[in-house]
């Protein structure tokens, strides 16, 4: 989607569709929008009079004008004590979605000064790019239909000349987010016959070929001198060969960079610890991770940041066979320390280990991992919230602002010395699953030992990957959660 920024009066837009973002009315049309109203004939203070539209968050109201913007459709954001970067990023995002059921392809946007709050201009340029690309995104390419009505294909932000340049700047990042989110949506939306570890290897290499980024592919047999016992384990019952991929973006000469990690696992029937059949499909989305990395280095092949970052993606299936490990199975780790597998369901944690040892080679700056790892993390967050567990305060607390800002909100959870003790193993030095109590929690602890000189966060991205309902913001399916935090995080560090 092509998106631009463009100075002209409200009611002189010439688009087929002009959303105007707008908190609570209080019965009475702000003064920024009279001359708009005025183009209507009145028909905005009618229905604001009358409270046929209030300005609550998600409410719509359409209008039809006889000249200029063909449509303009109020979009409401709730109380101006509410404003924020992601009100305004949900009312892009509804926008949007009713955009697609008009068949328009493209949709101009502003948000009213009267109700912005403390958004600046350039973040509120960012995330009305953000959220109509969002609420835009549709999966279809592997549909056959006659019917559809077309999609959206370009958005302008109405601004003032004394604003534009700040719209304009926050727009450009805003795009860059936008483009990597829909390429972690669109990998999570691919079914595990198509998205197998080779092709996100594959993706992997298209981004190396396009920004210039470093890359490194292993095989089977290249994790197997590399001493990758913990991932190699969760691939024996496939027939699909394991890879493990690192990106590298240099921006930067000589600094320790960011390492982000995100777990690939392509299918997940749960190996000898077999799933439930129901809902089993949905396993499709336990890749999750290695799309939010893969998404990110989009973005960044986009914005270019004076920073170095490291992307590392161990990707496999998880599946059962004659050759898949058993439970009761000992394992060598590539930092060196063995595994008791007590659940082969637990394999996220598995890959995840030899990533995290993996890492040091880099000598990084801090560490961040992305994983669809527990379900426990739904049961103690539900899907609103991403867990959030690590081994040092001021890393913890960035991410968690990275994650307020780019809407994706982090909780975190304690990580107490008990919970460790669940993961002890009588015949090896650790056991793979702590059983059912604070699941989540003794999942990270045994991420923890394997993390060896470096400051570490975990993201348990469960809840937050995918929905399994149509919402006023976002549609059913993957959600992309991973690409927005990890941008915001890195421009920030880069910003210094």
């Amino acid at each position: 989607m092509n998106s631009t920024v463009k100075v002209v009066p409200l009611e002189r837009v010439p688009t087929p569709l002009l959303a105007v973002l707008v908190g609570a009315l209080n019965g009475k049309v702000p003064t920024s929008l009279l001359a708009l109203d005025d183009l209507l004939g009145g028909a905005m203070g009618r229905a604001a009079e009358h409270g046929d539209f209030t300005g609550e968050r998600d409410t719509v109201h359409v209008f039809y004008a006889p000249r200029g913007p063909r449509r303009v459709m109020l979009v409401g954001l709730g109380k101006l004590i509410e404003m924020s970067r992601g009100a305004v990023r949900r009312g892009a995002a509804v926008a949007a979605r009713r955009a697609l059921g008009f068949g328009v392809e493209s949709i101009a946007c502003h948000v009213t000064h009267e109700f912005r709050g403390g958004v600046a201009p350039a973040a509120i340029g960012q995330v009305l790019v953000e959220g109509v690309m969002q609420g835009a995104w549709q999966f279809r390419s592997l549909q056959v239909a006659t019917d559809r009505k077309p999609p959206l294909k370009s958005m302008e932000i109405i601004a003032t000349r004394e604003e534009r340049p700040d719209l304009e700047r926050g727009r450009s990042i805003g795009h860059a987010m936008a483009i990597g989110h829909k390429l972690a949506r669109n990998l999570q939306a691919l079914p595990g016959n198509i998205c197998t570890p080779e092709y996100l290897a594959t993706i992997a290499r298209q981004l190396s070929k396009a920004y210039g980024f470093k890359i490194n592919v292993l095989n089977a047999s290249l994790m197997e001198k590399e001493g990758m016992g913990a991932l190699l384990a969760v691939a024996r019952g496939s027939t699909e060969e394991p890879r493990f991929i690192t990106l590298e973006h240099k921006g930067a000469a000589r600094s320790a960079p960011i390492c982000l990690v995100g777990k690939g696992i392509t299918f997940d029937s749960g190996g000898i610890s077999i799933k439930p059949a129901d809902k089993m499909e949905e396993m499709k989305y336990d890749m999750s991770g290695a799309a939010a990395v893969l998404g990110t280095f989009e973005a960044l092949g986009q914005l270019k940041p004076p920073i170095n970052v490291v992307g590392i993606i161990p990707a496999t299936e998880n599946l059962p066979s004659g050759t898949a490990t058993k439970p009761g199975d000992v394992v060598r780790s590539h930092l060196g320390k063995s595994i008791e597998v007590v659940n082969t369901d637990a394999e996220g944690r598995m890959i995840l280990a030899d990533a995290l040892s993996y890492a040091r080679r880099f000598k990084p700056a801090c560490v961040i991992d992305a994983a669809t790892l527990t379900g426990a993390i739904v049961v103690a967050l539900g899907n609103h919230a991403i867990g959030l567990m690590g081994n040092d305060d001021q890393l913890l607390a960035e991410v968690r602002q990275a994650g307020e800002l780019a809407g994706e909100r982090c909780w975190p959870l304690p990580m107490w010395d008990e919970y460790r003790e669940q993961n002890r193993s009588d015949i090896a030095d650790v056991k793979n699953s702590g059983g059912r109590p604070g699941g989540s929690i003794t999942a990270g602890w045994f991420l923890r030992e394997f993390v060896d000189g470096f400051p570490w966060a975990h993201l348990d991205i469960a809840g937050t990957a995918y929905t399994d309902r149509d919402q006023p913001q976002l549609s059913k399916g993957p959600t992309g959660t991973g690409v927005r935090l990890f941008i915001e995080f890195i421009l920030g560090r880069a910003r210094g």
